[in-house]
């Protein structure tokens, strides 16, 4: 169970700080008390979110320490890719990497698609713009996760990951 105070990763909204653990009782459902977490996404202040305690289907995990952020950035550099040619199928495989909400595969589609992204843009090309999206969505999640972790904002995680491994 996680307390106040703690950072999580939920879902495809990101960071978020538990603002507060609340007993609620629904009248609709039962009149039973339900503990929620209450969630405030920490890059973005227009949502709160509320979420059973209980609840097996949540997608929500505690973020990386700062050494299994360090840890993560030093295998970077010989984190293999994973390009599949066919769009449909590699769409599928790295949404799927995507919800798996793990980090480790967030870093692998980030470095698979810059990669691809540059590879391209020798011969006049770009990403699909599902590739794109997926490498946004990939780089918004891992660089706030890494940036609460390290205690430094989302737009230094790049720098900082760059610096590390040429250390």
């Amino acid at each position: 169970m996680f307390k106040i105070n703690d950072y999580v990763m939920y879902g495809s909204t990101g960071v978020c700080k538990i603002a507060d653990i609340r007993k609620e009782t629904h009248v609709n459902i039962n009149s039973e008390e339900t503990d929620y977490y209450i969630l405030l996404p920490v890059y973005n202040d227009n949502i709160v979110i509320k979420i059973q305690v209980n609840n097996p289907n949540t997608s929500m995990r505690p973020i990386l320490t700062k050494d299994e952020v360090l840890s993560l950035i030093k295998t970077m550099p010989e984190t293999e890719t994973v390009w599949i040619d066919d769009n449909r199928e590699r769409s599928e495989y790295f949404k799927s990497i995507l919800k798996s909400k793990e980090s480790e595969g967030w870093a692998k589609l980030i470095k698979t698609l810059f990669l691809e992204k540059e590879a391209r843009s020798l011969v006049g090309k770009s990403l699909t713009k599902t590739d794109e999206g997926i490498m946004n969505t990939a780089e918004k999640l891992l660089y706030e996760e890494f940036a609460v972790a390290l205690d430094i904002t989302p737009d230094e995680v790049l720098p900082f990951i760059q610096e590390y491994i040429t250390k």
